[in-house]
């Protein structure tokens, strides 16, 4: 059975810090989680890596949306690792998918070989594939360390079948990491039913208000329905409770 592990999804200095002061084994470092993620600028991870002592693992995902990529977008993507490796970075996570919904192996093959000597999660590109289980034998021949998924839903506990059968499936060779709505309530169950031993969670409450005292009404900088004043940060008593959780699971001591 593979250690338990807690994986902070952060995408700023002061989420890293508050999931590495919390207990985190790992973070997922990114850009953007609003939009679901995208790869962050080479200061914040100069800057967590500095501060951290956590293992870093990079997003490296150009934009928003699908994963079918142009060339000059897996171009960018194999520049980044590339980079985030001379930076330090412990691990990247990627995914590339074609357009009938499976895993474009030939293009995660170009990924991977940048990224040789590194830690390689498999994200929840995965989630879209067609078939999971042809998509986990695709990722285990590539030498793929992770695969984060919800169990192809919504959430973990929504896919708690599906993660349970990957988990099983998985056999050891890969592991099977689960993210989309882990938190301290349900952490437990999950291990319990699927055997998942890995978590992936930002810990997030709620937002923060924004110290703006001037606030501009009617103008939006980006999605409408996301509101200028309100920042969304890893919340540190949080993401402790749900390590101290994950690191008792096979009776390790409570961090």
């Amino acid at each position: 059975m593979n250690r338990p592990l807690i994986e902070g999804c952060v995408d700023s200095y002061a989420s890293a810090m508050a999931a590495a002061r919390g207990g985190a084994d790992r973070l997922e470092l990114c850009a953007n989680l609003s939009i679901g993620g995208t790869t962050p600028s080479h200061a914040l991870f100069r800057q967590v890596r500095r501060d951290c002592g956590a293992r870093i693992n990079v997003l490296i995902r150009p934009r928003f949306g699908d994963f079918l990529y142009t060339p000059e977008e897996l171009e960018e993507m194999e520049e980044e690792i590339a980079r985030f490796k001379e930076l330090g970075a412990d691990g990247v996570v990627i995914g590339v998918l074609t357009p009938d919904g499976e895993l474009d192996t030939t293009r995660l093959a170009r990924l991977m070989e940048q990224a040789s000597g590194m830690e390689v999660t498999l994200h929840r590109a995965f989630d879209m594939t067609r078939d999971p289980f042809t998509a986990l034998e695709a990722a285990a021949r590539l030498g793929v360390t992770t695969i984060l998924t919800s169990g192809q839903a919504r959430s973990a506990p929504a896919g708690k079948e599906l993660l349970r059968e990957l988990t099983a499936r998985a056999a050891g060779r890969i592991d099977i990491m689960a993210g989309a709505g882990v938190n301290q309530a349900n952490i437990r169950m999950l291990y319990e039913y699927t055997g998942v031993t890995s978590f992936h969670t930002s810990a997030r409450r709620g937002a923060v208000d924004s110290g703006m005292r001037y606030r501009k009404e009617g103008v939006s900088m980006g999605l409408p329905s996301l509101s200028e004043y309100e920042i969304w940060r890893t919340d540190e008593e949080e993401f402790r409770v749900c390590a101290q959780i994950v690191h008792s699971l096979t009776g390790e001591e409570e961090t």
